[in-house]
């Protein structure tokens, strides 16, 4: 399917709004320019992010294989509010914003 050759850089991500009450889990392989295109998205974009203002980076995972980054993502989609809850509160509890720390 998706074929990996060297070193590669993915990323499986989750942004929220201001008011941490959207969620928002996607894959990327560049995590600072793709949340730039979240902040600035398109004029008039249907987009969910730009819907519902998620561009504030609250997690992220690294890995080198795409099939498994974006099986993973689609793992986390799969999941409860609870259960993604839990997962950025054990990587970032009290939920700080790390747009400017990547």
């Amino acid at each position: 399917m998706y074929k990996t050759l060297g070193t590669h850089n993915y990323y499986v991500y989750m942004l929220t709004n201001k008011a941490k009450t959207v969620l928002y889990t996607g894959v990327t392989n560049e995590l600072k320019e793709r949340i730039y295109y979240h902040r600035n998205p398109e004029p008039y974009s249907k987009a969910f992010t730009a819907k519902y203002k998620c561009f504030y980076l609250v997690y992220f995972e690294h890995y080198q294989d795409i099939e498994i980054a974006i099986d993973r993502e689609k793992q986390i989609k799969g999941w409860t509010r609870e259960k993604k809850n839990k997962l950025i509160d054990d990587f970032n509890p009290g939920w700080k914003f790390l747009n400017d720390e990547i």
